[in-house]
């Protein structure tokens, strides 16, 4: 019994810490200013201001947001492209973009001061440097800021 309890309580935090997953498309307020996507026949294009600061192919938008600790502007995003994820940093200016060539459907999002784990359709991985490792296991507990 105990061993259940352990797990659903296990499951239900691990359940709360990742971020979900937004489709919205309209302008994002970030450090480094108004963010807005916009369709380019089949690409996207990221617009920071009057910008274009980078371009990816997508059927659909789909992103995972951090949000700062004012709670009203984003600091770093993670994209779900057809050629892999593109991390955004808004806390730099301009964006730090990081295009990682894995294909994988992004499910959750950690967010760490350092890096980003994900949990993609092949597994767990941490995006850090610009690098993607894939997680075997770990001892760390992940958890939003």
């Amino acid at each position: 019994m105990k061993r259940l309890l352990l797990a659903a309580l296990a499951a239900a935090s691990f359940a709360t810490c990742a971020h979900a997953q937004s489709d919205a498309t309209g302008s994002f307020s970030t450090p480094a200013g108004t963010v807005q996507f916009v369709r380019d026949d089949r690409d996207f294009v990221a617009v920071l201001g009057k910008d274009i600061f980078d371009r990816f192919d997508a059927k659909t938008l789909a992103h995972f947001d951090e949000v700062g600790h004012d709670n009203s502007t984003i600091t770093r995003m993670l994209v779900q492209t057809g050629y892999g994820p593109v991390l955004y940093d808004f806390r730099h200016n301009p964006p730090l973009v990081r295009h990682v060539s894995a294909h994988m459907t992004i499910k959750r999002v950690f967010w760490q001061p350092d890096e980003v784990v994900m949990q993609g359709s092949e597994g767990w991985f941490r995006l850090k440097n610009g690098t993607l490792t894939r997680l075997q296991s770990s001892t760390t507990t992940y958890r939003t800021n």
